[in-house]
């Protein structure tokens, strides 16, 4: 395949999953969207991943606005999140490979941190653009750190979670939000305004 015939494939994908910015109606994004800050600590499992896959974090992408997500995308987000929650079976670093906070594409293991690794490729694949999903760090309610995939979307961030199969608006979680993928930088690291403390990431339940 030519790189022209790669070029309209990857554009009917997006077309599929991804509205115009302008259509439809869109809720303040000040209340629906996470507010991020400055440049912050990057997990020490993503720095060594982008060590190992370096391709991964070398991603550049310029300040945009979040899309509007069509049915046909939505549907894929549900899918792709509740298909990957129970294709991989959870377990922790520890139990995997011996230490804590490795961060791998997993194949039918995988701690939090992986579930999302393999979704956002999974969604990447189907269409969506890397500046719109967004690892995230968060804090459960029981001080355990975790991560999380976060869509951004003109309707909000919505997150995706290994330990849920419904796709939740940000706010709607219990969750207290530390830190997240830069959109525009998939190597760097913002913060998110409600927390900035650093946590290991390993929630399985």
């Amino acid at each position: 395949m030519t790189n022209g015939s790669h070029a309209i494939k990857a554009l009917i994908i997006a077309v599929a999953v991804l509205a115009p910015a302008h259509a439809g109606f869109s809720a303040p994004q000040s209340l629906r969207s996470m507010i991020t800050g400055s440049v912050t600590s990057q997990p020490i499992g993503h720095y060594e991943f982008c060590k190992a896959l370096p391709q991964e974090c070398a991603v550049r992408n310029r300040p945009s606005t979040p899309p509007k997500v069509t049915d046909h995308g939505w549907s894929l987000v549900r899918d792709i999140n509740a298909s990957v929650n129970h294709a991989i079976i959870p377990m922790t670093d520890e139990e995997i490979y011996g230490r804590e906070e490795v961060w791998a594409y997993p194949v039918d293991l995988g701690d939090c941190e992986d579930f999302v690794l393999l979704k956002r490729k999974k969604l990447m694949a189907a269409g969506f653009s890397a500046a719109d999903l967004l690892i995230t760090v968060v804090r459960k309610p029981d001080g355990e750190g975790h991560a999380v995939l976060t869509v951004r979307t003109q309707s909000g961030d919505f997150v995706l979670d290994n330990l849920n199969d419904d796709v939740k608006l940000w706010t709607e979680t219990r969750y207290a939000f530390l830190k997240r993928q830069s959109n525009t930088d998939s190597g760097r690291w913002v913060t998110i305004e409600n927390g900035t403390a650093d946590v290991l990431v390993g929630a399985l339940q």
